[in-house]
């Protein structure tokens, strides 16, 4: 049981924007949590996809303290060894240009909008600045990127929204063809649809929407908020595509458990942003970087990406053979799981009583586990997750 005292303080001060499991979490090693009152937990979650290398991990502990006793901070008027570093091996490893520092997702999502209005602008000249993105996709909880998200539900209360976007059905060439016109500057897109039900789309309709918009000077921004950095079993979901964006946008596990956000372009536009076109205080912050550093290494370094799909592969052998599993969509460690029945939010409640964390997506329950995660962890999970649906019935 969660202490009372954390619950009210939580109640009494905090802004209800999130409807919390009973849980209060207090410390954490790899895929292992523990709450106040000691109870054990095992993570499939990874604070949905950014505890990467799981809780507190040696490596990334000792790179962000080294860099929090030399200098915590500085502004963006000055260079950064750390932020330097980190662009220079996303730019080498994924075939990008450059990078713009941000802190979260919907920050990226935001630069990447602004990069291609502002490309459009100075080629076509004012006007050309519609972004076409899908239905059921999801960019973020600012008002801009709200109004990017192809989901209704999301389009209340927060009146007007921004202007300048349009919504078609994944896997429908036909519809993002008829929806183009000539004020479209760009085409944005998740390659997995994570909070729209971990939505895998399909490689074909990928490579001929790349090739239609490269046909006709109309940029491919690719959400890899929750797809990047190693989740897929690839670096980014894109190489998985075999595509090259024209801007990536960057987040959640790259930071391994501090908040980061970038946007990567192309060669074509590394010169479209200047100064004071955009900015961020935080943005590039040393020690985030530092950390996000120790990420992009240990990720990167030899037999990494093998073993996450072949963890991925060994939980979508097991979960398919539970009861109550209709299917399971899965790329690398990214996985939806399908029900024949019952309620994923009720299921997924009575699984965090039971010691696992897990969250949810529409109607689905969603696993992203630390990329870290050892058999023996992902053995206990599912077998809490057996258990779990065997009450359901």
């Amino acid at each position: 049981m969660i202490l009372l005292n954390t619950k009210e303080k939580d109640l009494k001060y905090i802004m209800h924007t999130y409807g919390r499991y009973d849980v209060a979490l207090k410390s954490g090693k790899g895929a292992v949590a523990y709450d106040e009152n000691g109870k054990k937990y095992i993570d499939v979650s990874s604070g949905i996809g950014v505890n990467s290398l799981g809780y507190c991990n040696d490596g990334w502990v000792e790179a962000v303290t080294k860099q929090a006793g030399t200098i915590q901070h500085m502004s963006n008027y000055f260079y950064s060894e750390q932020a330097s570093n980190l662009a220079e091996k996303l730019c080498t490893l994924t075939g990008m240009s450059k990078v713009c520092f941000g802190n979260s997702g919907a920050e990226a999502n935001e630069c990447a909008i602004k990069i291609a209005r502002k490309y459009s602008f100075d080629k076509y000249g004012e006007g050309r600045n519609g972004i076409i993105t899908l239905k059921n996709s999801f960019h973020g909880r600012t008002v801009t990127t709200l109004s990017a998200t192809g989901q209704d539900v999301f389009h209340n209360y927060f009146f007007p929204f921004t202007e300048g976007f349009s919504y078609v059905e994944a896997g429908d060439m036909n519809a993002l063809k008829n929806a183009v016109n000539k004020n479209t500057c760009a085409v944005m897109l998740e390659l997995i649809q994570g909070e729209g039900g971990v939505n895998i789309l399909d490689k074909d309709y990928v490579q001929s929407l790349v090739k239609f918009c490269n046909e006709n000077d109309i940029l491919v921004i690719v959400d890899e908020v929750q797809t990047g950095v190693g989740r897929t079993g690839k670096l980014f979901a894109f190489e998985n595509y075999e595509i090259l964006p024209d801007l990536v946008t960057v987040a959640k596990g790259l930071g391994g458990g501090l908040p980061i956000g970038l946007c990567m372009c192309a060669d074509k536009l590394r010169d479209v942003m200047s100064p004071s076109t955009h900015g961020t205080t935080f943005g590039a912050n040393p020690v985030v970087c530092a950390g996000a550093n120790y990420v992009l290494d240990t990720i990167t370094a030899d037999g990494f990406l093998d073993e996450v799909n072949k963890k991925g592969a060994y939980i979508e052998e097991k979960v398919s053979k539970l009861e109550n599993v209709k299917n399971v969509r899965r790329m690398g460690l990214m996985i939806g799981i399908e029900l024949e029945s019952g309620n994923a939010h009720d299921i997924a409640v009575k699984c965090v009583e039971n010691g696992l964390l897990i969250i949810t997506a529409k109607d689905l329950l969603r696993m992203l586990p630390p990329l870290v995660i050892t058999y023996e962890e992902i053995d206990e999970a599912l077998n809490i997750l057996e258990n779990t649906l065997k009450e359901n019935d």
